[in-house]
């Protein structure tokens, strides 16, 4: 496998971000599972297998990520000897010292090749040169498995979720690591 660049976004790099493969496959979801007592009351998610794998479509439209793309703190470019197959797309959050990493994505035929995980670690370094910043979040959905999995190899800690978080409705796992 060649080199991965990793680097900074530029505007003429955005129609081939657009033209990427933002969907994947699972063959395993993160299902939420509530107990309701008197006076407790917990959420658990346990990972389940799905009788085949799915194709998933990604939670948000190309046209969203364009017009969010220019206002991301920050956007990291993977690119393999000079075409774009993936990218990171960075925001400062209003929770005190905390970047959020929004969108991850490496084009289908270049995945499991450490695309992502250079990505995120990229990502890591990029949110430690950020003053006052000092832990990246990472969201995703509960069907992206293969990020989960990524997040959880790379020792991100589960730090939370949220309902209806996606333009498309689905719910946001939260994984959190600290830089610094």
């Amino acid at each position: 496998m060649p080199a991965v660049e990793i680097r900074p976004a530029k505007e003429n790099d955005i129609p081939q971000l657009v033209r990427l493969d933002h969907s994947y496959t699972t063959d395993h979801v993160w299902q939420m599972d509530f107990e309701i007592g008197e006076e407790q009351f917990t959420a658990t998610f346990r990972r389940v297998r799905l009788p085949r794998a799915v194709r998933v479509d990604y939670p948000r439209s190309p046209r969203s990520l364009t017009e969010d793309w220019f206002n991301r703190a920050g956007l990291l470019i993977a690119a393999v000897e000079g075409e774009i197959v993936g990218y990171a797309s960075l925001t400062v959050e209003s929770v005190p010292q905390t970047i959020r990493l929004t969108d991850l994505t490496v084009t289908s035929g270049m995945r499991r090749r450490g695309i992502a995980s250079a990505l995120v670690l990229a990502s890591l370094e990029w949110t430690a040169t950020q003053p006052h910043h000092r832990r990246l979040v990472v969201e995703m959905q509960p069907k992206n498995d293969p990020a989960i999995s990524l997040a959880l190899k790379l020792g991100f800690d589960f730090c939370g979720y949220a309902d209806h978080h996606f333009p498309n409705g689905d719910t946001a796992l939260f994984f959190t690591k600290w830089v610094r």
